[in-house]
């Protein structure tokens, strides 16, 4: 593995040999790996099997959430098919760290775009995912986010019969519980507790991004699936972009498309819970 590494450095002008290497676990689609040189560490990522642009996209994604105000991302180095070579990030959470990311993702929710989605398609996890450009968030919404999982769901024969019947009640009818009226704003696209860590000083980054431009309540609904963030980083987040009331209505209905993606990626275990709120939402 070293060599390989050794070459991912010289092919982005590095041409230094690799002096020691540690594996860092906790990736479930790439290994990742910390590389020392004589002058340097670096942070890097391998894949084998990536497709041809998925690190060309985890780079773009690092440079599209780069705003002033916003959270930090790690430097990008460079990329190949198979890498990415990025600054090492490292550092103890503060009691700070919370309230700094709840100010930091507000202010990147805070840059508005003109439509909703992306200028080029990009990755939720290792599945495709389509950006295309949409004035309407709810036909975004339906087109580009929950038909084309529950189409792969289908594909791979994880939609039973009742469970297509309300997925596509649900398509037919997201103007019952969607509002028309919202504004597109940069996303992370992937935002989960594991999305994030802390620097120096405890001062939170972004990693692993999905973006694109859509309805900010979509990535807080997320950040709530798997156990939410703390009750700090969402006071935080309230004082720059107060939270509706009646967020708490739609977020279900939008944390379906990333139990969509659960489902597809890892299997049944996931089905109960898009079931549960399938159910919510259809008689």
């Amino acid at each position: 593995m070293n060599a390989k590494l050794e070459k991912s450095l010289n092919a982005i002008g590095v041409n230094e040999k690799v002096l020691d290497v540690k594996e860092i676990t906790g990736g479930s689609i790439s290994s990742a790996y910390l590389v020392n040189t004589k002058s340097q560490r670096y942070f890097i990522k391998w894949h084998d099997e990536a497709p041809t642009d998925f690190f060309r996209q985890e780079a773009f994604g690092l440079e599209f959430l780069k705003e002033p105000d916003a959270l930090p991302v790690p430097e990008v180095y460079g990329w190949g098919k198979k890498f990415i070579v990025m600054e090492p990030v490292s550092g103890n959470a503060t009691s700070h760290s919370d309230e700094l990311l709840g100010r930091g993702l507000a202010a990147l929710h805070s840059v508005t775009g003109t439509f909703f989605g992306l200028e080029e398609d990009n990755y939720i996890g290792e599945l495709p995912q389509g950006n295309s450009w949409e004035v309407s968030w709810i036909d975004f919404l339906r087109e580009q986010r929950l038909r084309p999982q529950i189409d792969l769901a289908r594909m791979l024969g994880r939609l039973p019969l009742e469970r297509a019947r309300k997925a596509n009640y649900i398509l037919n009818h997201l103007s019952k519980w969607v509002p028309k009226d919202r504004q597109a704003v940069k996303l992370h696209g992937d935002l989960w507790g594991g999305n994030w860590i802390t620097g120096k000083k405890g001062i939170p980054y972004l990693i692993d991004p999905a973006v694109w431009y859509g309805d900010y309540e979509f990535e807080l609904a997320f950040t709530f699936l798997f156990g939410g963030f703390s009750k700090r980083v969402y006071d935080a987040y309230g004082e720059i972009i107060p939270i509706s009331s009646e967020f708490k209505e739609r977020m279900p209905l939008y944390q379906l498309y990333y139990l969509f993606v659960h489902l597809n990626i890892f299997g049944e275990a996931y089905g109960g819970k898009v079931d549960a709120i399938l159910s919510a939402y259809t008689k």
